[in-house]
């Protein structure tokens, strides 16, 4: 199965786009998070691939953060929910508000995602509530206490992008705190700046 593909943007559109690694050209489904984060026409671009097949179909779903797509993978997990569903309740919210609203039994907030109901929103909770609560308990462990109330997604980002540089986890994360605690006013480029020194 295809789990990562790297090469150039060929081309977009709302539904999909198409990469272009070594002269093969991928149709991969993307949330808007990924869409928006694209580079221009032929820039070079790395995603996080999902291998759906179903019956004699092939399909490619691609996320520039290995975070959208651990969560794309607990939502399919879920009997009902398709990776075209969970690719649209990725769209209609952020990693780090979903997880909350899971965490905290927020059905409403999901409901309010176009093509989410009622039940579909009660069935997530219920069924992924307790891994969303152990995922952000593992997140505000090493969340520098400045950067716990509204700016949690500025240490996701960062550690996002450290994971993607080929640093582990468990290392990346230990660098995020020193580098948080270091740090009087963490900007996310500073948080990485200050992780990689620290890192080498």
């Amino acid at each position: 199965m295809i789990a990562h593909l790297t090469g150039k943007l060929f081309a977009s559109s709302t539904q999909c786009i198409i990469l272009d690694a070594n002269g093969v050209g991928y149709e991969i489904h993307v949330p808007l998070s990924t869409l928006y984060s694209l580079p221009e026409k032929g820039g070079p671009l790395a995603l996080h691939i999902h291998t759906h097949v179903r019956n004699d179909t092939l399909l490619l779903f691609g996320f520039n953060k290995k975070a959208e797509k651990d969560l794309f993978l607990m939502l399919i997990s879920i009997s009902g929910i398709g990776p075209k569903l969970a690719l649209n309740i990725l769209s209609g919210i952020g990693p780090y508000e979903l997880l909350e609203a899971i965490a905290q039994g927020n059905a409403p907030d999901l409901q309010a995602i176009p093509g989410v109901g009622k039940k579909t929103a009660e069935r997530i909770v219920l069924e992924l509530k307790d891994r969303a609560s152990k995922i952000l308990e593992e997140q505000h462990s090493v969340l520098p206490k400045d950067l716990r109330k509204g700016q949690a997604n500025l240490f996701e980002d960062a550690l996002s992008a450290l994971l993607n540089l080929g640093y582990n986890s468990r290392s990346a994360r230990q660098a995020l705190k020193r580098a948080g605690q270091l740090l009087e006013n963490a900007t996310l480029e500073g948080l990485i700046r200050e992780s990689l020194k620290l890192l080498a």
